[in-house]
């Protein structure tokens, strides 16, 4: 499903960290502000769902969306380098489209 070699379990999702250096309108984020935590990013891995009353609920979510979410939402981790959230999909606030 994707190259990420760690599988989330029920609700949970896995997100690449998207920091943008530059504002839409030109302007160059220090890099004191790149620091902070970004609230964008893409998903790389899902789990299988949530099990509500005995019946398997999907995630509405899939590998390849851009969401937003919130700035203390989900647990850092790094992987090859890279930057990575793993939350539930209760703290995704949207899907970029």
């Amino acid at each position: 499903m994707s190259n990420i070699s760690i599988r989330p379990l029920a609700n949970q999702l896995v997100v690449e960290c998207e920091v943008e250096k530059t504002t839409p309108g030109g302007i160059v984020i220090p890099e004191t502000s790149e620091k902070d935590k970004p609230s964008q990013g893409k998903v790389k891995a899902v789990g299988k769902g949530k099990v509500i009353d005995g019946k398997l609920q999907p995630l509405e979510v899939k590998v390849g969306d851009t969401i937003l979410f919130g700035k203390y939402a989900g647990t850092n981790f790094k992987l090859n380098n890279k930057d990575y959230l793993i939350m539930r999909e209760e703290d995704v606030m949207g899907v970029m489209e």
